[in-house]
This record gives C-alpha cells, sequence and structure tokens, in this order.
C-alpha cells in the first residue's frame, strides 16, 4: 500500500495561521504569568459546545483546545466539545486510503498556529523539562477508517505558529487499510509497551511513528520516553523545543461516534538547559488504599495539597488497570467507567486549601490480577503516590 503523505493537512494548517490573524474570534489567547500549576481554577460549567466551522476551537477544562481541524476534504464534519474531551458527532465523506486523511479533530495542550492554550508552558527547551505527563482516554467506532493518533511537536526554534520540524505521532489504534508515513523501522519498547516504529518524511517534516499493535483505549504516560527516543534517533536535539502535544484522530472514511473521553497534560520543568533552575515535580500527594476480593474491590482515595495555594474545582486523572470498571462512586465524580478515569469534587468538596486534602471512593470490578493505578494528575499536575 502506498504511504500517505501531508503536503495538504499543512497547507491547510497554513491557511487556518492567516485566518487566524484575519478573524479575532480565533486567537484566543490568555497570559497568566507565572502561576504554578496547580493555581488554575477550574473553568465554570457550561453547556457543551458544537463545532462545525472549518478550523473552528474552543477551551475545555480552562486550559486546553479543542479544534475541528477540517483540513483535507469539503464534506462536513462537527464535534461536540464536552467538559472533559470532544465527540466527532459528524464527519461526512471519503478520501482514498492511499493518500492524506480527512481531517484531525484533537485536543491539544500548546501552540497550534499562533492559537495557543490558555497558561501553556509551551513552547519549552527539551533540555529543561523534567518530565510530561499525560493522560488520555479514547472512544472507537467499527464503522469507519481511521487511526486514534497522539501527536507531539518538535522544532528547533520556539515557534508558536507553522510547520514544526518534526513529527512524533502515536498511534493508540488503527481501523482499515491504513499506515504510517514512511517504512518500518523495526520495534521499540516505550513507556513499557511494544510499538511498531515507521520513520519518513511527508515533504514538510521528519515523522516518527509509534504504531500499537492492538487498540489502546487508555493511558497515562510520559511524553518524555517519546521525545528522549525522537532525539536517540537523531530527528530532534536536546536544544529543541516541545511546542504542543495532540490527542484526536485522523480519519480517512466516516468517523461519526469517535470520541477522546479525557485529556490532561503538564511539563515540569527540571532539566539541565541553561537558565532553567527547575521547579518542584509535585505540590499534591496521593494516597491510593483498595480493598480487594475475587472480582470486586473498593477505594478509599486521599488528595493532599502539597504546595503554598489552594487548588479549586479540583480534578483527578489516572489510568484504571485493564479490566477495571468503576460500578459505584461517592464523594466525588468518576467518568468514564473505565479507561483513563477523572474523579471530580462534588460542589461543597471542590477545593483543597493548603496543607489540606480531600476523599473520596469508588467500587469496582475487574478481571485477571488486580493492580492499582501507576499515576496520577491533580488538574494536570502529576502527584506524588504515598
Amino acid at each position: 500500500m502506498t504511504t500517505f503523505l501531508h503536503p495538504a493537512r499543512h497547507r491547510a494548517r497554513r491557511h487556518q495561521r492567516l485566518r487566524s490573524l484575519r478573524t479575532a474570534a480565533t486567537a484566543a489567547l490568555v497570559a497568566l504569568a507565572s502561576l504554578a500549576a496547580l493555581t488554575a481554577a477550574t473553568a465554570p460549567a457550561r453547556a457543551d459546545t458544537l463545532i462545525c466551522d472549518q478550523f473552528g476551537s474552543t477551551t475545555i477544562q480552562g486550559r486546553y483546545v479543542v479544534q475541528n481541524n477540517r483540513w483535507g476534504t469539503s464534506a462536513t464534519q462537527c464535534v461536540n466539545a464536552t467538559g472533559t474531551g470532544f465527540t466527532l458527532t459528524r464527519a461526512d465523506g471519503s478520501v482514498p486510503t492511499n493518500g492524506a486523511p480527512k481531517s484531525y479533530p484533537s485536543v491539544y495542550n500548546g501552540c497550534h498556529y499562533t492559537n495557543c492554550s490558555p497558561g501553556t508552558s509551551l513552547p519549552k527547551r527539551i533540555d529543561t523539562i523534567g518530565s510530561a505527563p499525560s493522560s488520555v482516554s479514547y472512544g472507537y467506532v467499527g464503522d469507519a477508517v481511521y487511526n486514534a493518533s497522539y501527536d507531539i511537536w518538535l522544532d528547533p526554534t520556539p515557534r508558536t505558529d507553522g510547520v514544526n520540524r518534526t513529527e512524533i505521532m502515536i498511534w493508540f489504534n488503527r481501523v482499515g487499510p491504513i499506515q504510517p508515513i514512511g517504512s518500518p523501522a523495526g520495534t521499540a519498547s516505550v513507556g513499557g509497551r511494544s510499538w511498531e516504529v515507521w520513520t519518513g518524511s511527508n515533504g514538510a517534516n521528519d515523522v516518527i511513528s509509534f504504531v500499537a499493535p492492538s487498540a489502546i483505549t487508555g493511558w497515562s504516560f510520559d511524553v518524555m520516553d517519546f521525545v528522549d527516543q525522537a532525539v536517540a534517533r537523531g530527528l530532534a536535539q536536546p536544544s529543541w523545543y516541545l511546542t504542543s502535544v495532540q490527542a484526536g484522530f485522523e480519519p480517512w472514511q466516516n468517523g461519526a461516534g469517535l470520541r477522546v473521553d479525557s485529556f490532561s497534560s503538564t511539563v515540569v520543568t527540571g532539566g539541565t538547559g541553561p537558565g532553567d533552575p527547575g521547579t518542584p515535580a509535585t505540590a499534591c500527594r496521593v494516597t491510593y488504599t483498595p480493598s480487594v476480593w475475587p472480582g470486586g474491590f473498593t477505594t478509599n482515595v486521599t488528595v493532599a495539597n502539597t504546595g503554598t495555594a489552594p487548588v479549586d474545582g479540583w480534578r483527578l486523572a489516572f489510568a484504571l488497570p485493564a479490566g477495571q470498571t468503576v460500578t459505584h462512586a461517592w464523594n466525588a465524580t468518576v467518568s468514564p467507567s473505565s479507561g483513563t478515569v477523572t474523579a471530580t469534587g462534588t460542589a461543597s468538596g471542590a477545593r483543597i486549601a493548603p496543607g489540606g486534602s480531600q476523599s473520596f471512593g469508588f467500587q469496582g470490578t475487574y478481571t485477571g490480577t488486580f493492580a492499582r493505578p501507576a499515576q496520577f494528575t491533580l488538574n494536570g499536575t502529576a502527584c506524588a503516590v504515598a
């Protein structure tokens, strides 16, 4: 099968940049100078936002951008931005599977053609980043041809527009006769998982793709594990910049019903780059105490604020191990029921004071061997685990 190229994607992105300069409504830049990640307050609850404009976007969680980004087709596409992610509600038309996809509806942290997510710390020099924890949970359909792709963009300069030099693609799932850009380059173990590796160029930038051998519905991982792979393979340098991370879909045929149920991303400094003294990796601590019996369990979770500022509207994201499902929760709302879930504090317990904590619990079922979640993020900040 012929490898697809992406020039149309980048032409459309250039069009998006010009459009954003003409239309103030598409350039929503919010400066939150020198605030620690935990001081970012949750945006007030709001109704879902339907976006059908070709390059329309909106902000969710007060810190990420959802974009429609229909760049490869004139057929109608719409996304419904929710409180934690988005759903592709309409995805008309199709394009040949040996060419570029129709679009890349996605949610991102960072800057995409001058549209920067509120309060983002990106672009950031690679050698000043200690870790970049991220969590994502996908919902799939079977009557379409698509990939679920997590994109990581790198460039020699701290650019907030235009095409970056290197694109890292993590294919969480692929359905139909499609393949990444370039050709196979062996396999690799990254983040504790095995991947098929593909490398190539689409004419505008280098691309390295990590393809999961089977579908992944949710995962919490460190983006820097994949950035380090790009550096080790000569596709980036430590002095380059991480400009954005994006989770979404590339559909070739149909695609209505595809979902990103939850998304979180943060960047923790603490590397060795010039002029960067580093910042603490965590300002929160999670105590996770399960009680397990054959096929079922309950868990009590305590979230402590170890920082100096209150956390308002707290949200704790973590990936349930495979086979686990939440059936009931108390003192918090936990959704979705499996994969990467987010626990949200109730109205009466939405604030965690400095030095204070909030507790919640849930009941669930499991198959196989019971295991605990490995990582937790509080409003996008990685937490220590007691």
